[in-house]
């Protein structure tokens, strides 16, 4: 049976996004939001720029892009300037991504735009070796380089660099998925140039963080739940996903990097959710194709993710 992935045409709705004046500014009540939403726009979150800057706090969004925005508010930059961001540390780990999920203590620190520089490369081998990803508002940068490969031959190309242009064609705009296949339709034997922008260096006397510091009370007596981020929707707090539900996600997105050569935990998890309660894999279709079909992934990896999803729960990851 087919798996329908391309049997529809999603209409791309536009968002918009409410900014809070101030602190003191409470954010206008959504009359048929569940109270769990509304409980989460309510949350603060403590944040610092990555190289450094006295502490803010932002309040009220239900979006990475909402979120950019309301970091750029507190320290009074532009929300292009922001590139990604790291849960409790200040370096650029790629462990440490800020993803769908943020923990009610966590310590936002926000990696804006450094220096700029270029590379030529001669494309000697059909991989490269870069693993991309985005930080959901048109921003990609590289979040792995294989050991051994080109580009861990490049000593300029580091991880954490935002691909701006190929070939100079301006990409800062493109999904790490449209990225990627740039990337990999270079025509071997070919030089090709990029033009990168890598974060802005953290002081050295700044030091990961494994806490938030003092949050209120309603954060720290919440335990193990998330502020869990939406494209579309409110933000709601949610319980962390559980042990088979993070070996499920964390597989998907493995698969993920072998077939489209991206990284990306909120994709993979709301691949993840969409299988959760599906009882066969064109079931499974469907479901990612309402929620993701833009994407337009091929079947095969269709029934990997259903399968790394059955493995997941009968406990073989």
């Amino acid at each position: 049976m087919p798996l329908g992935l391309r049997s529809k045409k999603k209409d791309k709705s536009k968002e918009t996004f409410r900014l809070v004046e101030s602190e003191a500014a409470a954010p206008a009540p959504a009359a048929a939001a569940p109270a769990r939403a509304a409980s989460a726009s309510r949350l603060q979150f403590h944040t610092q720029l990555a190289h450094g800057s006295p502490t803010g706090r932002v309040e009220g969004f239900g979006s990475a892009r909402e979120l950019y925005a309301k970091i750029a508010e507190a320290f009074r930059i532009d929300p292009a300037e922001i590139m990604f961001c790291t849960l409790n540390t200040h370096k650029a780990d790629m462990d440490k991504l800020l993803g769908a999920q943020i923990g009610l203590e966590d310590f936002i620190f926000a990696h804006i735009k450094g220096q700029r520089k270029e590379v030529e490369v001669l494309k000697t081998d059909d991989v490269l070796g870069l693993t991309i990803t985005d930080n959901g508002t048109g921003c990609a940068f590289i979040k792995r380089i294989k050991e051994g490969s080109l580009m861990d031959q490049t000593k300029i190309i580091c991880v954490g660099d935002h691909i701006e242009t190929i070939n100079g064609k301006n990409v800062s705009d493109c999904r790490h998925y449209e990225v990627a296949k740039m990337l990999k339709d270079l025509e071997k034997g070919q030089m090709f140039k990029l033009e990168l922008i890598e974060p802005m260096k953290a002081f050295e006397k700044l030091e990961p963080r494994s806490k938030g510091g003092t949050l209120p009370e309603a954060k720290i007596s919440r335990g193990r739940e998330t502020l869990r981020l939406r494209t579309k929707g409110p933000a709601t707090v949610e319980e962390m996903p559980t042990e088979v539900e993070e070996k499920a996600i964390k597989k998907v997105d493995e698969l993920l990097e072998t077939y489209m050569g991206i990284r990306d935990i909120e994709l993979a998890a709301a691949a993840v959710e969409a299988g959760r309660d599906k009882k066969n894999p064109d079931e499974f279709a469907v479901a990612l194709d309402e929620t993701l079909g833009d994407f337009a992934f091929p079947d095969e990896f269709v029934f990997d993710v259903w399968g790394a999803i059955g493995d997941a729960k009968q406990g073989r990851l």
